[in-house]
């Protein structure tokens, strides 16, 4: 999911400056080593098909059932964001807040209706926008190492160089509180990173496929990420880019190819209605397979004659609709985006570290099975503890932000309703045992 990076890094940039690649870099590194914990765990049983397994096998079944709720949510919440990026991407062309997020309303239907159809629809979409987004971000690296070959002045007066990277005030121009700033957008543009590994468990052949797609993990962060980001910060200097809008856009309007960055907002605009289609895909299946285990009502476990949950579906969209109402009622796009973004960010760093603290648990409860392993964790136990450690301090800076500390505020609401909801759920349980 690439939103974080194509909208939110604008944002990132503006705060901390270059220094911006380190703070992706550091995150990038300490996700490595979660995707390393998991690829871990699934292997040792390949009856995992998902971290929701693992973790209520070895932790209990209301990890199971947090983890799982959980990461449901961080999807409806993410492709909310997608939705504000699409509310964006519309407003860029027509200038006017309520008719785009009338637009992205109205894109949301057009994806329900695609998903509605059928299963082999969202595969033949999802692969013609990610072949999109990939060639965007490639283009966009060959692009500005073509102008800063040629030294190409933007009508502003800044040059695209190489030296834009620590000129214009330093590497690290606004300080460590600009560093740590940066922090919430790039810790959620890596959401939806651990699918690399789930998605790689469920191949015929998960023994060669998931060490082979988490290995390649490194190098999709350094060009995907660091790549992009190096290249926008070359070819126009940091503090030219607005943190109100893409930077992918930006760029080519900045060194006056007005057209191309027309057609920039026209691919980013698909990119995000990809990442919503996969978040509407996934979010469905996730309420299916919870209802299927009787942790969801067992309305959302009915398919339609082409095998799509539609109730789930339907019920997805619908709290996606949500994330239109609030920006239709907010102030400004980036104030929304910065919320909802700080709130996914929160609970995919809930369900990271839970994906952690299910390696430590395996490790003590079964560490012959860890000496047998084929794909060992580097570092191990200790590892884990610095990752977790990482993101306790990821939580304070977020707290002592005033503009992500609201999201802070807010988001333990979830964990005090799904708590209620797993004690319910659990008498239920007990309950209907208790008849058998």
């Amino acid at each position: 999911q690439f939103v974080g990076l194509f909208l939110g890094s604008g944002k990132a940039i503006h705060a901390a400056g270059p220094s911006i690649i380190v703070s992706y870099l550091i995150i990038g590194t300490m996700l490595y080593f979660v995707m390393r914990a998991m690829g871990e765990l699934l292997m040792y049983n390949l009856d995992y098909k998902s971290f929701q397994d693992f973790a209520a096998d070895l932790i209990g079944p209301w990890a199971g059932f947090f983890l799982g709720w959980t990461y449901w949510l961080c999807w409806i919440v993410t492709g909310m964001a997608e939705l504000i990026g699409i509310t964006t991407y519309w407003d860029f062309w027509i200038k006017n807040h309520s008719l785009a997020t009338l637009l992205a309303a109205a894109t949301l239907f057009l994806l329900l209706c695609l998903n509605l159809l059928t299963v082999k629809m969202f595969g033949e979409l999802e692969f013609w926008f990610a072949l999109i987004k990939i060639i965007a971000i490639i283009s966009l690296i060959i692009l500005a190492i073509v102008l800063a070959i040629i030294g190409l002045k933007s009508p502003s007066g800044g040059a695209a160089s190489f030296t834009n990277m620590w000129d214009h005030g330093g590497f690290m121009p606004n300080g460590w509180s600009g560093f740590f700033a940066g922090f919430q957008m790039a810790a959620f543009a890596f959401v939806g990173i651990e699918l690399i590994g789930t998605t790689a468990a469920e191949t015929q052949d998960p023994e060669k496929t998931l060490p082979r797609a988490i290995s390649a993990v490194p190098a999709r962060i350094l060009i995907f990420y660091i790549g992009a980001l190096a290249a926008i910060m070359t070819a126009v200097p940091w503090n030219e880019v607005r943190p109100d809008s893409s930077p992918f856009v930006q760029v080519l309007g900045l060194v006056g190819f007005t057209g191309a960055a027309s057609v920039m907002n026209f691919v980013l605009l698909t990119a995000a209605a990809s990442s919503d289609n996969s978040g509407l895909y996934s979010t469905s299946r996730m309420m299916y397979g919870l209802a299927l285990d009787g942790q969801a009502p067992s309305k959302f476990r009915k398919l339609s004659g082409n095998n799509v949950p539609r109730n789930a579906l339907v019920a997805s969209c619908l709290l996606l609709l949500c994330g239109i109402i609030f920006l239709y009622t907010s102030d400004s796009i980036m104030q929304a985006f910065a919320l909802v973004t700080t709130v996914a960010a929160l609970l995919f760093l809930f369900s990271w570290s839970l994906i952690v603290v299910c390696y430590i648990v395996y490790r003590h409860k079964r560490p012959d099975l860890h000496e047998d392993s084929v794909y060992k964790m580097p570092g191990g136990v200790p590892m884990c503890w610095v990752v977790l450690t990482f993101f306790a301090i990821s939580l304070v800076i977020l707290a002592l932000d005033p503009t992500t500390r609201i999201a802070v505020l807010i988001t333990p609401i979830w964990f005090v309703f799904i708590a209620s909801m797993y004690f319910v759920y659990r008498h239920r349980t007990q309950r209907k045992e208790g008849l058998r």
